[in-house]
């Protein structure tokens, strides 16, 4: 392969759109492969087939016919089915009863044995296919033992001598942290534990991602701050030493949105289709938001909204704290997300206290959604911790203009406007409380009693590119960093493995 040529790519993950999905991985694992293969790579994607996944439904076809898979000193058969991700990406799927035909994808006792096992299958089943990725790309702790594997059980398998990995940190708070017994379940025995002088609580437990972030050539996260932040004890969530140990891999970089799904001239779910040069119109999705919400319709009162889930990370502790004084502000306010059961309750007491100004929708609904980023003046993400997100770029491209807290991808996405010099796309505050939110809000809501101003916020929100391609770009020069960078780790001597 020379260096410029076309790739061959797997992407390994537990959730894909439109098969199966509990949160953002799965869009991802849609959208940045069809990217890359506009680009003119070769790229594949591996899942399991869970139960609601019906063959009938996404015409599966079998690509291999039952086989034996290794796990925990004995085999399981499994097959391997293949979906497409239009145009023409190949979707393949483990398929095995006893671990995958499951009501739901995650949340059960023997979740280290099932990826495990989808894992290993998936590297078995390259072999019986014949094809040999230059690149596998793993996605959270559930791919995380396939780098680890590539250097220890399959070190010697001249099928993968030439296979570089790339990990990839969606959420570095969820780790796969397991028992000795899964060292038995994945073949590791005789590697043991790994050992790290800094992190001695990890050292008798087997903590996937961490060996994701160890094994992997090169590591990625998905906004460059969080890239940054994960490197401290605030946000490195005890993975810290390590990752500083390998920060020289180790690069952020953002996830995008799909402006076919995302576009509100051609949005079918919204009341009235607009564009920048037809912002006038989209009064009319305040109007109608107002009304689905049973809120009186006022166009020039700030409507105010969020869509979250309902936890303490993603700001809702400081929202419910000022909340009563942002109401007092004169708004109104629509809140869409299911959580913590507290903020469920509170939430719904300041409905009955606040009638004609707040709505609450305990749910999530992927067309209200649209609604709500078409008829929000202002959206608001106050996260805690947000190592991207998404929200705030389909929000700007709808002419919603975000407040935020500068933390991960918010702090990479949307600048904060100064008047002095009129830029900017958002407002931003910093330190984590309930006054600072309170005071970006003020200034959002000050700034759009002057339309023209707000005008040029939303456009300039509206026409950034925070398209797939710009990801996939960078994506590929990760992947070409990731083969050019194949060597024995130097450096680490500190780590010990211990059997």
């Amino acid at each position: 392969m020379s260096n410029n040529g076309p790739l061959k790519i797997l992407f390994m993950a537990a959730e894909v759109v439109p098969f199966a999905k509990t949160g953002g991985l799965a869009d991802v694992a849609n959208a940045l492969p069809k990217a890359i293969r506009a680009l003119g790579h070769d790229i594949r994607v591996a899942m399991p087939r869970y139960g609601r996944i019906k063959p009938e439904q996404f015409d599966l076809q079998e690509v291999l016919p039952t086989f034996e898979v290794p796990i925990s000193h004995t085999t399981e058969p499994t097959r391997l089915l293949q979906a497409t991700i239009p145009p023409d990406i190949p979707v393949y799927m483990v398929d095995n009863a006893k671990y995958f035909d499951r009501e739901g994808i995650y949340m059960y006792a023997d979740d280290a044995d099932r990826f495990i096992f989808y894992c290993r299958a998936t590297l078995e089943a390259l072999k019986r296919l014949e094809w040999q990725p230059d690149i596998i790309h793993c996605h959270d702790w559930h791919t995380a033992i396939v780098p680890n594997w590539l250097r220890t059980i399959y070190q010697d398998d001249p099928f993968f001598a030439s296979v570089a990995t790339v990990y990839t940190i969606h959420n570095l708070a969820y780790q796969g942290i397991f028992g000795y017994r899964v060292l038995e379940i994945a073949g590791l025995e005789e590697w043991g534990f790994q050992y790290h002088p800094e992190m001695a609580d990890l050292n008798e437990v087997v903590d996937l991602m961490g060996r994701g972030i160890y094994w992997a050539d090169v590591v990625s996260t998905v906004s460059e701050t969080y890239a940054r932040e994960i490197l401290t004890p605030e946000y490195g969530e005890r993975l810290d030493p390590l990752l500083r140990d390998r920060r020289d891999r180790l690069f952020g970089i953002l996830n995008g949105i799909d402006y076919e799904t995302f576009n509100p001239a051609t949005d079918p779910h919204i009341a009235a289709q607009y564009d920048s040069l037809t912002l006038e119109r989209r009064v009319d999705n305040k109007l109608a938001l107002q009304r689905e919400a049973n809120l009186p319709e006022e166009p020039n009162v700030p409507l105010l909204g969020i869509i979250s889930r309902l936890t303490d990370s993603k700001g809702l502790d400081i929202l419910s704290a000022a909340i009563d004084h942002i109401l007092d502000l004169g708004v109104q306010f629509v809140l869409m997300g299911t959580g913590d059961q507290h903020y469920h309750e509170l939430f719904s007491r300041m409905v009955q206290q606040y009638p004609r100004q707040m709505a609450v929708f305990l749910t999530f609904n992927t067309p209200l959604s649209h609604r709500f980023f078409a008829g929000c003046d202002i959206f608001l993400m106050p996260s805690r911790v947000e190592p991207c997100g998404t929200n705030q770029l389909i929000a700007m491209h709808y002419g919603s203009v975000p407040v935020v807290r500068a933390t991960g991808g918010l702090a990479d996405t949307v600048q904060d406007y100064d008047p002095r010099t009129d830029q900017g796309n958002g407002f931003v505050f910093r330190p984590y409380d309930r006054w600072a939110l309170f005071a970006a809000i003020v200034r959002a809501i000050e700034t759009l009693r002057h339309q023209e101003v707000w005008r040029q916020i939303q456009v300039r929100g509206m026409h950034a590119d925070f398209s797939w391609n710009r990801s996939a770009t960078k994506y590929i020069e990760l992947y070409r960093r990731a083969l050019a960078s194949r060597i024995p780790r130097p450096g680490l001597e500190k780590y010990q493995v211990r059997a």
